[in-house]
Formats: C-alpha cells, structure tokens, sequence
C-alpha cells in the first residue's frame, strides 16, 4: 500500500528519496522492523486482555507432568501474529502481486481455521477443538483453491516466467533448467496442496513447546526470504548488460516470486517480537491460529520458490514431529505397541527426563543446520 502511494512521488524533486522504495531489499527490511515493533509493543497490552477474557491453554492430562503448571497460560497469541505479519506485508509489498496475494490468502484463512479450533478448545475446556477432518478439509479446500487460481488463472493474469514452468517440479541439489520433471497440471495442483497442508500441520505438532516451534518458523522464513529474493534478483544498468542470478545459480528465474520476501521479512519480524514473550518461561501460547497459519505460509513459499521437495531438508525440525506422530499412530493400530513414550518426539525426550530448555535449542540448533544444507543447495548442483 505504501508503495503504491509513496513510490511515484519520487518523480517530484525535493521526493527523489522516495526512489529507495522501489528496490526490494529496502522494503523486505522495512517490513520487518514494521512487524518486529507490533509485536513488541503490542503483546503486553495483548497478554493482559487474553487474562482477562481468561482465554488460558487448555493442557491433555496424558501429557508431561511438568506441563500442569502451564494450565491457564494465555493462548491464541497467533492472532497477533498474524496482525504482524499480514499488515506490513500489505504496508510495503506490491499489492498487484500474485504471489503476494496467494500467500496473504492462506495465510489468513488458515488462522480463521486456527482460531476455531482455539475458540472451541476453551469453550468447552478440553483439548480435542475442532475434529480433525473438517480441520483438513478447510485446509484443502483453501489452498487447493487459492493454488487452482495460481496455476490456472491464464497467461493473461500470471506472470510469464512462472505461468511457463508452473507444472515443473525441482529436485533439490540439481540444475533446474537442466534436470525438472514436468508435471501434469493437475497432479501438480495435488501435490503442492499437499505441500501446503503436511507442512500447516506439521509447524502445528512442533508447537508444543515454549519458543519451539517460533524458532524454526524464523530460521525458514528467513531462508525462504533468500531464496525468494534470488529467484528474481538482477543487477546491472541495461538490458543486454544485466545479470539475472537465479540464471547463474541455475534455480528457478520467477522475477515476481521475489516480492515475497517482503513476506518472508515480515514473518522473521514477527516471530522474533512474538519469542521474546513464547520464550522459556512462555508468557503466552501461539495457539493453532498461528501455527496453521504459519505453517501455511511456509508452505506457500516452498511452492513458489519451487522447493517443495527441499522444503523436507529445511523444515526437517516439522517434519520429523509429524512423522514421530504417524509413526506412533501406525505402530500402535498395527502392532499395539508405542514406538517413543510420547509423540509428538518432543514429549519423547521429555518423558525421558530432558530439561524442556536443553529440548528447545536443540531443535533449534538442528534447525540451523538443516538451513544452512538447503542453502548449500545454490551452489552444490
């Protein structure tokens, strides 16, 4: 929005400064320092009227012990989440983009999602929420739909550069205009709602708890902020003259994707103003509005970045928590036996007598890793 408004004024003399707005490493800081600030200043007003409204985690009696005394912890603190995160995308972003749009969209509708799962979790005082199928099938039908419009809508209203690789699939550690598999449309529509929804769910079983499932959500994000920007950066004066890196890195060349790391900005702001009140001793919960809704986003980036398979590399943290899960759940329908002491694998090593903090920065240190191998991918190919 500011863009639109500020940046042509740029061509009045004593507003030439306003050209700055124009170049997206200026914006993608803008936005998050913007959604970094929300967040600071208004989570303790935000803390103190869930008190009051007595809107507290509600904690499953099979779980930890030492998760008791977490009883009555403000939740939902996802909502402001994604207040940080969705109004400076919207301040500094390009609203025509697609990208942009598409993934605003998700996000948002997954935390109205997030939120009723929240809402009915505290109304009846029970940790069940919302049934898990019309969970997954708001899920599916959002981002199935949201994705059918970025995949069909026309070479009129997509950009070129991504409506002629669309359908193609990456392989992580590979020269993608060398070695891509290209996939029929709609297959392809399939698997990156799936993309979109396993990963939704997945930063959904990590966030239980303090600051554990915030920190990969940052550490991602801000990759995804990278490779975002890569996939359409240039540089140089004229046209013949111009180096377009993604070209040289041989990655997928979608000059518009690079508008969302704007996005990608913003969610690394967030959740760094919303871990300095979920760090250890949590103040307050993100709740399923922020983790579906983040989640969702994450998984968006991984589409449009065309990383939906590197996206197991560097969000191998939720991955591994969602496959603990159906692990779990396989071995004991099967076999009727358990394969960790609790799922998701957090539980695990605290039922085996890990201090939560050691758990959490841990994962986080794991985190790191696995994003520093997938962005060893840019070279290694």
């Amino acid at each position: 929005m500011l863009y639109e408004l500020l940046y042509p004024l740029h061509r009045i003399g004593w507003l030439r400064w306003l050209n700055v707005l124009r170049y997206v490493p200026f914006r993608v800081i803008a936005a998050t320092l913007t959604a970094m600030l929300i967040s600071f200043f208004i989570s303790p007003w935000f803390i103190r009227e869930l008190q009051k409204k007595q809107i507290g985690q509600i904690i499953r009696g099979d779980g930890p012990e030492s998760h008791l005394k977490k009883s009555g912890t403000p939740t939902m603190g996802g909502a402001l989440i994604l207040l940080s995160v969705l109004v400076p995308t919207i301040l500094w972003c390009d609203p025509r983009n697609v990208f942009v749009w598409a993934t605003t969209a998700v996000t948002a509708g997954y935390g109205v999602i997030g939120y009723l799962d929240d809402y009915l979790k505290i109304k009846a005082k029970t940790s069940a929420g919302l049934p898990g199928r019309y969970k997954l099938l708001g899920q599916f039908l959002i981002g199935g739909g949201v994705l059918a419009y970025t995949f069909y809508a026309g070479e009129d209203k997509l950009p070129k550069d991504w409506f002629d690789i669309r359908g193609d699939l990456a392989f992580p550690f590979v020269a993608f205009y060398k070695h891509h598999y290209s996939m029929n449309l709609a297959a392809y529509l399939v698997f990156a709602t799936l993309v979109v929804v396993a990963t939704s769910n997945a930063v959904n079983l990590t966030d239980g708890l303090d600051g554990l499932a915030i920190g990969p959500v940052i550490i991602n994000a801000g990759t995804y902020l990278l490779w975002a920007y890569l996939a359409g950066a240039t540089f140089g004066i004229t046209v013949t003259q111009r180096f377009v890196v993604a070209r040289y890195l041989d990655i997928p060349n979608i000059a518009s994707v690079t508008e969302l790391s704007i996005f990608c900005g913003a969610m690394v702001g967030a959740g760094i103003g919303f871990l300095w009140y979920n760090t250890y001793p949590a103040q307050v919960f993100m709740g399923d509005v922020g983790a579906l809704a983040l989640g969702g986003g994450l998984g968006m980036c991984a589409v449009f970045t065309k990383n939906e398979l590197l996206s197991i590399v560097l969000g191998g943290v939720f991955f591994l928590e969602m496959s603990s899960v159906i692990v779990q759940v396989i071995s004991f329908k099967l076999f009727k036996k358990r394969v960790f002491l609790m799922a998701p694998i957090h539980h695990h090593y605290e039922k085996k007598g890990w201090p939560e903090p050691k758990i959490i920065v841990r994962f986080w240190i794991i985190s790191v890793l696995l994003a520093l191998i997938a962005l060893s991918s840019l070279k290694l190919r």
